[in-house]
């Protein structure tokens, strides 16, 4: 076959019934002219073929037809000239392999074959390069004691053998392919020194920087050098050859390692480059040096892009150019005066929408229908936008990306325009900022003497409110003095009445049963002196262990109250604190009141996180407990004896640093209108049937003063009574 030429088909086409990666093929291909074209059917690849614009066509198996593969013959047929047909299998097998030759199949290959060795092979059997001659006094791969290629075909540097002396390329790995964009018999068909441009950075030949290298390395002073390279398609390439010496007793080896530094050298460019621009706003640099530098900086870093800063006017509608110096003036000075909008480009809808606007191909996206001919004009595909912003809602400006070919942003490239962006908003606002405190250091002046005749009316304002404020205070200090003076009168009168009326019953029942006896006494004394009779003398001692029980029953219940009254005043000092398990004081308690709960038929429900500990007054708890139960016992079941109730004591962590005690029972509950007047002492709905209302009072005044927590009580009439105690873990000192 001839070699292949420039006004030959310059179309591959792929005929694939599944997804095929077309696109890193394409790159591939397209340093050489050619162009690929995927189908997804045999009649769309016949026609393409019919066009006479297909070099060779990839056909998968499975659109091939049946067994005897017919749509292979069908298109070599369907060209006007000899058409090389790849056969791709998904699942490749001897029997196939023969099938397709007898089709007339030009190659049978794997559909998984890598885009870069599929890419070799066509430009190979197109002749587009040429296979790497055998050389004398070259070796081979084959050649080699050990198998080479194998070993560094998948390592994730780019690796090269290279013949010391005539910097020959020997060997390349996968990695090294991509890095220079070239087939592997490209690339063992060229030296080292024509992957590198003429000149370094520095001035320097290429040839005499890398031949010292590896001077320096055969004599053990250096390991690597630092060398800028250069990709097949002309973008300098920062590298780092890092080499080693192989030598057999019949070659002259080197092994290299090439380390793509350009990434590390951008990040540091950038980083320097970004403080510097802080600096710049930090000193008060010009606003328009400030995002030309910007610019520049962001086109460092960028393969084939340039970058421009477009500005809202004040009027909030229309922009001017900002920073674009490698943009052609004539394209920027356009710009100015342009208004934005939902269509208005990258930039004014950017700055319209206040989002990131992403146009990947300006000739097709209607977003640049009003400006499509300017940039085609100049050669601009592609162009992104984000707007600056000062907050969420007001707009400075915008920072574009432009380049003069299709393609969509990268992350890296995402990354650098937020960066940009969020530079340029930093040096607006500073530059926004030094104009508006200028304008205000032009008015200091008049702002300050108003502001301060506007103080000194304020202030006299004020000494006039505070004498009033001062005199309405000393007002309110005595009347809260004479309300506190006469709360506690109040109070204290409440109590003694109701200390007087709980003892007045069982001490008047007593000075009673005292006075009849005495009487008695004096009517037995004078029957004594007449002659006392037996009979007499038994009624009487009858009256007296009457008068007795009467006596002893009041003169307890009258001590039992004076006990209760001692306990209003809940005093912690004189309770023992320490540490406890509240278990402990839960079993110590229900086994005090076992037996009245049994007497009065009702069921104790226990579920107590026994083991929690408490830093607290175990008494006072076991006291304020037992007011609860006892409580529930009296008021609870007593209207309701012919049902079995119960009661159900809980207790567990919050996770706050408190227990929660919860005390309920099915009773009879409370009525709503006694709820706001439990805690009140005195007070109870069982006047006269043993009940002394100081139940509740003393157990408010436990949880809520020593033991610092707090008590909540709900209640539903004819459904029972829940009782909340929400106690610290450690109380208070």
């Amino acid at each position: 076959m001839p070699p292949y030429s420039s006004d030959q088909p310059q179309t591959i086409l792929i005929a694939a019934s599944a997804a095929f990666d077309t696109d890193a093929l394409g790159r591939q291909l397209a340093r050489h002219g050619f162009e690929v074209l995927a189908v997804r059917r045999g009649d769309e690849a016949l026609a393409a073929v019919r066009g006479g614009k297909v070099a060779l066509a990839l056909l998968d198996v499975v659109l091939s037809g049946s067994a005897q593969l017919e749509l292979c013959p069908r298109l070599q047929q369907a060209s006007n000239h000899p058409l090389p047909v790849f056969m791709l299998s998904s699942h490749p097998d001897d029997e196939e392999r023969q099938h397709a030759q007898q089709a007339g199949a030009t190659a049978y290959l794997p559909m998984s074959v890598n885009s870069e060795d599929l890419a070799e092979k066509i430009l190979l059997h197109l002749q587009v390069i040429a296979p790497a001659p055998a050389q004398a006094g070259i070796p081979s791969v084959s050649t080699l004691e050990v198998n080479y290629h194998t070993v560094l075909a998948d390592s994730q540097d780019a690796i090269v053998l290279m013949q010391r002396g005539s910097r020959r390329i020997l060997d390349v790995n996968l990695r090294t392919r991509q890095l220079f964009g070239m087939t592997e018999t490209e690339l063992i068909q060229t030296d080292l020194l024509s992957l590198c441009p003429l000149l370094q950075p520095d001035g320097l030949p290429s040839e005499h920087v890398l031949d010292v290298g590896i001077e320096r390395v055969m004599a053990g002073d250096a390991q690597s050098i630092e060398l800028t390279m250069r990709h097949s398609a002309g973008r300098p390439i920062a590298c780092e050859l890092r080499m080693v010496p192989l030598t057999t007793a019949e070659h002259r080896l080197m092994h290299v390692r090439i380390i793509d530094v350009t990434p590390a050298k951008l990040a540091v460019a950038l980083r320097d480059g970004k403080n510097a621009l802080l600096e710049m706003v930090a000193r008060g640099a010009a606003m328009n040096d400030t995002l030309n530098k910007l610019v520049t900086l962001i086109e460092g870093q960028l393969d084939g892009g340039y970058c421009t800063v477009m500005l809202l006017n004040p009027d909030g509608v229309t922009v001017h150019s900002a920073a674009g110096a490698s943009m052609p003036p004539e394209y920027m000075n356009a710009l100015n005066g342009l208004p934005i909008g939902p269509a208005a480009g990258s930039c004014g809808t950017a700055m319209f929408r206040k989002e990131t606007v992403i146009v990947s191909d300006i000739l097709n996206d209607p977003l640049w229908a009003p400006y499509r001919n300017a940039a085609a004009h100049y050669g601009l595909r592609a162009c992104w936008s984000m707007p600056i912003l000062l907050d969420n809602d007001t707009v400075l400006g915008s920072f574009a990306m432009y380049y003069k070919e299709v393609r969509a942003p990268q992350d890296e490239e995402r990354y650098l325009i937020h960066t940009a962006t969020h530079l340029a908003g930093i040096a607006i606002a500073r530059t926004r900022r030094e104009e508006e405190l200028l304008r205000h250091r032009e008015h200091l002046e008049d702002l300050v003497t108003a502001r301060t005749a506007e103080l000194r009316q304020a202030k006299e304002e004020a000494e006039h409110a505070n004498e009033e404020l001062s005199t309405a205070l000393d007002n309110l200090s005595m009347t809260q003095e004479e309300l506190v003076r006469r709360d506690k009168l109040a109070a204290l009168g409440a109590l003694v009445a109701g200390v007087a009326h709980e003892l007045n019953t069982p001490i008047g029942n007593a000075l009673t049963v005292a006075g009849s006896m005495s009487e008695r006494t004096n009517e037995l004394r004078r029957d004594l002196d007449a002659g006392l009779r037996k009979s007499v003398l038994a009624v009487y001692l009858e009256q007296a262990a009457s008068a007795d029980e009467i006596m002893l029953r009041n003169l307890n219940r009258a001590a039992a109250l004076v006990d209760s009254f001692k306990r209003i005043a809940v005093d912690g000092a004189a309770s023992q604190r320490g540490r406890f398990k509240l278990g402990d004081v839960v079993a110590q308690l229900l086994q005090s009141l076992q037996a009245e709960l049994n007497r009065r038929q009702l069921d104790l429900i226990e579920d107590v996180e026994h083991w929690q500990e408490m830093d607290s007054y175990p008494g006072l708890l076991t006291q304020a407990l037992h007011h609860l139960i006892d409580n529930s016992m009296v008021h609870a079941f007593d209207a309701r004896p012919k049902e079995r109730g119960s009661i159900t004591l809980s207790a567990h962590d919050s996770g706050n640093g408190e227990i929660v005690i919860t005390l309920s029972d099915n009773g009879a509950g409370i009525a709503e209108a006694d709820l706001p007047r439990i805690y009140d002492p005195f007070f109870t709905t069982r006047m006269g049937a043993g009940g002394s209302g100081l139940g509740l009072y003393i157990t408010h005044n436990i949880v809520t003063g020593v033991l610092g927590g707090r008590i909540e009580v709900a209640s539903t009439p004819g459904h029972g009574t829940s009782v909340l105690l929400r106690l610290p873990k450690v109380a208070p000192l």
